[in-house]
């Protein structure tokens, strides 16, 4: 096939400025890939271990013995048993002191909860702005090739007396292929960025509806153990 299409060697015989902008467009499309990649399987770890540990923690274990299982983990642990042992670190600290009152308790286990949870939903958004942007300014930037090339075109047009399909070709081939690679840049990164931040605001959601729950959890036993005393 001698009359098919070469993208390799249209791409060797673009012009400085427009094989500059496919060089950032392919740097684009590789990190985002990189970074779709890695956060597919960070996200799908996050939900696979908030629904083992809302088993665990449902199955009726004893709290105490929970938080000690979760607390010699240390790093191996997801990002809900971390929300977990926060709130429970500071529960069992506040009744350590004596705090009596329910509210002050709660008040405290739960601003820890917020703390852990904000921090571990932030670890999970971290590189989606990167997607977003490069979806915002790929196709751009390949527009901008685009331009370039047309202009190469419009001189080469200038410079000749005789006009011909060969002329203008190789231009409008760099011009064409600038487009689409914007667009092969900007398309996966835009879907990754929808996709994946609708996830983690499902997983900061679930999040938020546990502390919610262990928030009455600890309620409960406070009533329990004072008036068991």
């Amino acid at each position: 096939m001698n009359g098919g299409l070469n993208i390799f060697k249209l791409v060797a015989e673009a012009s400085v400025p427009v094989l500059l902008v496919l060089i950032l467009l392919l740097v684009f499309s590789f990190l985002s890939w990189v970074i779709i990649i890695r956060k597919y399987s960070q996200l799908k770890a996050a939900t696979e271990n908030a629904e083992a540990f809302e088993e665990r923690f449902w199955s009726g274990a004893d709290l105490a013995q929970l938080f000690r299982e979760v607390s010699n983990r240390g790093a191996a642990n997801g990002g809900m048993e971390n929300v977990f042992e926060s709130g429970f670190r500071e529960f069992a600290r506040q009744r350590q002191r004596k705090v009596h009152d329910m509210r002050i308790v709660i008040e405290g286990s739960e601003r820890a909860m917020r703390v852990a949870g904000t921090r571990e939903i932030g670890a999970l958004e971290r590189n989606l702005e990167f997607l977003a942007n490069v979806g915002s300014i790929s196709p751009y930037v390949g527009l901008f090739g685009t331009v370039w090339g047309i202009m190469g075109a419009f001189q080469g047009l200038g410079e000749m007396k005789d006009v011909t399909i060969a002329v203008v070709a190789p231009h409008i081939s760099e011009a064409l292929i600038a487009t689409a690679m914007g667009l092969f840049a900007a398309i996966p990164a835009v879907w990754a960025y929808n996709r994946y931040a609708n996830k983690v605001e499902r997983i900061a959601s679930h999040y938020d509806v546990f502390q919610e729950e262990f928030s009455s959890v600890l309620q409960r036993q406070i009533q329990t153990e004072d008036a068991a005393s």
